[in-house]
């Protein structure tokens, strides 16, 4: 006899970073993990600083101030916003209140990793619906939906296709799914996006009763290694996954530079400005080289290769990082001929490019 995980425990694949370490000797450019090349905002980092004057005390457990800057800068009600130790934690909790053994969620062929690993925690079944063009598929995802669907997932841009849905393609998702289905919308990339028809789904989530987003400052705000999430939803459904959280699931610091940097207005477009020029000259600069790229609207570019021995994904990743820049393997995503690339400096972008002229034997456009 030995203590024996609950159902789905022993299912899970764990969830592997991107790499962070380049041989010894080389100069180290991680670009593996869509992390922000400009770091956080200045005010941000003298929050967290001042923040830091008093770790005897308690952080405050409702987060009352990053929750209050949230709503001021996003026009929300406080009361239906919920912070977490970053959105994997949300997305966790929406989990735990709303799945048990028996029932389904649905999540796109390519999506977010920690979804499938959440619902097998859960005792769930994920359904996994197949993609069009490396983007989610509307009358897919509806064509899964059983009596036993309570959640499906949806990352809008997708992590690490690139891709978005438009909010009329989410809007015609949302209207096909039944009442008691919580639609996710995981959002995490929304600020890097400049697109007319792209919506983070603030509107859908305050006009219906079973939709709610999530948002991050790991990404364009640079404060990754403070782990700060939030959520907005329906009041009924905040109130249920506030019940289960931890009491003090955010520090004093992530909750003081978090609501410094979202105030940040100007540091946070100088941010998407950068990426949006690089994620374009980038996109060039590899298409030039012969490689394929899958159009993206985040601060990262998946990047394919052929199978030819020598010139494959592997092959690749390992000439770069022999050079010091570390990409992302997707091949967990179901994509083993691609790497996934973070936008970074001006010299990352240029040094990876110039290396992968290299590893194809071409001179860089």
């Amino acid at each position: 006899m030995r203590p024996v995980p609950n159902r789905g425990i022993l299912d899970i694949e764990a969830y592997v970073p991107g790499k962070s370490k380049a041989p010894e000797g080389v100069r180290l450019h991680k670009l593996s993990s869509n992390e922000s090349p400009l770091g956080a905002s200045p005010a941000a980092l003298e929050a967290a600083a001042a923040a830091l004057t008093h770790p005897e005390s308690y952080p405050d457990g409702q987060s009352a101030e990053l929750k209050q800057a949230i709503a001021e800068v996003h026009g929300l009600n406080p009361r239906a916003l919920l912070c977490g130790n970053g959105s994997d934690e949300l997305l966790g909790l929406i989990c735990q209140c709303y799945l048990e053994p028996g029932d389904e969620a649905i999540h796109s062929e390519h999506g977010f990793l920690v979804y499938k690993i959440q619902i097998l925690a859960r005792g769930a079944t994920p359904v996994v619906a197949p993609e069009k063009d490396a983007t989610a598929d509307v009358d897919a995802i509806l064509s899964r939906v059983t009596e036993r669907t309570k959640l499906v997932f949806l990352a809008n841009p997708n992590n690490p296709t690139g891709t978005y849905l438009p909010f009329d393609e989410v809007r015609r998702l949302h209207a096909g799914l039944p009442g008691h289905v919580i639609l996710v919308l995981d959002a995490a990339y929304a600020e890097y996006v400049r697109r007319n028809d792209y919506g983070a789904g603030i509107e859908l989530v305050s006009s219906a009763d079973n939709v709610v987003m999530t948002r991050t400052f790991s990404k364009i705000y640079g404060l990754a290694a403070l782990r700060i999430g939030w959520l907005y939803g329906p009041e009924a459904v905040v109130d249920a996954l506030d019940r289960v959280r931890g009491p003090f699931n955010l520090n004093a610091l992530a909750i003081a530079a978090g609501a410094a940097a979202i105030r940040d207005r100007g540091f946070l477009e100088t941010a998407v400005e950068h990426n949006s020029h690089w994620l374009e000259w980038t996109t060039k600069a590899l298409t030039d080289l012969g490689l394929a790229v899958t159009p993206s609207v985040g601060n990262f570019i998946l990047v394919h290769f052929p199978a030819e021995p020598g010139r494959t994904a592997a092959d690749a990743d390992d000439f770069l990082t022999s050079r010091g820049y570390i990409l992302r393997r997707v091949a967990g995503y179901g994509l083993p001929d691609a790497l996934r690339l973070s936008i970074g400096t001006e010299d990352a972008n240029r040094g990876v490019v110039a290396s992968l002229a290299e590893f194809l034997g071409k001179a860089p456009a």
